[in-house]
């Protein structure tokens, strides 16, 4: 099945190389594109190197921040404008180890998208900071309470079936942040897609920053209380 690996990046230059060397090792059939907001630490560079190397990694450069969300949601309509079959999503940072890809490809078939789970594995955020394995934690129950749902909603590591998904199912979700992975769960579970997890244990990042920060998540807290009254009405 022709398959796609989208990858966001911004400022992430530290991680790239090590990440395309993983992948690669998996399986070289793939595409691999990276989709960056305006890195100014060399990650272009980076990836364009790789790219001179091997024609299956692609680009596309976007003149500045608009959001993990927003990369996802053009790096996926890229997937669907090209025929791809399949697209995985994956963090630039080093948290999403490769090995999993083989496994989401598996238990692909017979559903639409297979999403991970950190929650299923006991101790899978064990080396994670305190600070931000309570949040996760505390995001992935709220989440769950407030729109009735059971899934980790907010990880971008997932695969979907392009064949199954509507690219316009996927586009409903209007965030371009953070939020978008959650939103994107929930309306396609509310189309009744069929939605499987794996469980995973997702290391800390070793080498760069998180981009993360505390306006992201009031923002995201914000939006999630608007979602949840929103979809009673």
């Amino acid at each position: 099945m022709k398959t796609i690996i989208v990858i966001p990046t911004l400022n992430e230059k530290k991680n790239i190389s090590l990440l395309i060397s993983k992948i690669l090792r998996i399986n070289d059939k793939f595409d691999l594109l990276f989709v960056d907001d305006n890195s100014k630490d060399g990650t272009r560079d980076e990836i364009i190197k790789n790219n001179k190397q091997n024609k299956r990694i692609k680009f596309i450069f976007r003149n500045k921040k608009y959001g993990v969300g927003s990369a996802h949601k053009e790096g996926l309509s890229y997937a669907y404008k090209k025929m791809y079959k399949m697209a995985i999503t994956m963090d630039s940072d080093g948290t999403h180890e490769p090995k999993y890809i083989a496994s989401l490809i598996k238990n692909l078939k017979g559903c639409s998208l297979v999403i991970t789970n950190r929650f299923k594995l006991k101790n899978s955020l064990q080396d994670w900071p305190s600070f931000r394995k309570i949040l996760t934690t505390a995001r992935y129950y709220l989440i769950n309470f407030m729109l009735n749902i059971s899934y980790d909603t907010s990880g971008a590591y997932r695969c979907y079936d392009l064949t199954k998904i509507k690219k316009k199912d996927i586009l409903l979700a209007k965030s371009n942040s953070y939020s978008f992975f959650w939103e994107s769960t929930y309306i396609l579970h509310k189309k009744n897609y069929k939605i499987k997890e794996i469980p995973v244990n997702l290391p800390s990042r070793k080498l760069g920053s998180s981009k993360m920060k505390i306006k992201d998540i009031l923002g995201a807290l914000f939006y999630l209380l608007f979602y949840s009254i929103k979809r009673f009405f």
